[in-house]
């Protein structure tokens, strides 16, 4: 483990509990595999719910080329791929590609994951339809996207939020045992998370880990699944069969 890792999972209760969200059901679906797994994380330039994994994490993103993707912080260059690399243990690769069109091979991974990407796609049934081929039979595909069933799109980079049976139809189209609930809690600890973090602003970063720790709790709550209105985020899980 190196020491940015190190430091990142030290801080992983003060970080937006989507992450841990996410981080929870990956080493769940490791847990049941016995060899070490191969893990496709499509748009995670940062992918902190991936650091530390036991895992070899191939990453793919876009490259950074356009006005709103240099003021969304979206996509990837040169230089973050090499620091991604260089801070990281468990990185097989990083990869400048489109998933819609992407040129891996076929069955080639245990397990995909996609945090906040599909609500960026376009082709949205290509991109599903590409990470089913490359996941390898029985494989899993975790994903998230916002809760289109109670957020407005006000994103100029999103091109739709899905509602619960949306995302569940087009998930449905090409993978079995789908799942597909509500996640994370809304409100004023959220929003005061989500402030970034900074060495110069020592409040506001002291104020954004303790509204990711009360997030963290609210959000914990069994009956969060089934809830639509105040809820974020949809979070998916699909098998390959």
């Amino acid at each position: 483990m190196t020491l940015f890792e190190a430091a990142r999972r030290s801080a992983e209760p003060f970080l937006p509990p989507i992450y841990r969200h996410v981080r929870r059901a990956l080493l769940d679906e490791i847990r049941d595999l016995s060899d070490r797994p191969k893990v496709l994380d499509v748009g995670g330039r940062k992918s902190p719910y991936t650091i530390g994994i036991p895992a070899d994490v191939t990453i793919i993103d876009l490259p950074r080329e356009s006005q709103i993707q240099n003021s969304l912080n979206l996509g990837i260059t040169d230089a973050i791929a090499e620091r991604v690399k260089r801070r990281r243990s468990n990185i097989d690769a990083v990869l400048f590609g489109d998933m819609t069109r992407s040129e891996l091979p076929s069955e080639l991974f245990d397990l995909i994951v996609s945090v906040e990407v599909l609500e960026h796609v376009e082709e949205d049934e290509l991109f599903v339809s590409e990470v089913r081929r490359v996941l390898k039979p029985g494989g899993r595909f975790l994903m998230t996207t916002p809760n289109g069933d109670y957020l407005e799109n006000k994103n100029p980079d999103h091109k739709r939020h899905y509602k619960r049976e949306q995302l569940r139809d087009l998930l449905s189209r090409h993978f079995g045992d789908v799942e597909v609930e509500y996640a994370i809690l809304g409100g004023y600890y959220r929003r005061i998370g989500l402030k970034p973090w900074s060495l110069r602003k020592p409040v506001q970063t002291g104020l954004s880990a303790f509204g990711n720790v009360v997030n963290t709790i609210q959000s914990s709550r069994e009956n969060i699944k089934e809830q639509a209105t105040g809820t974020h985020h949809l979070f998916a899980g699909a098998t390959k069969m």
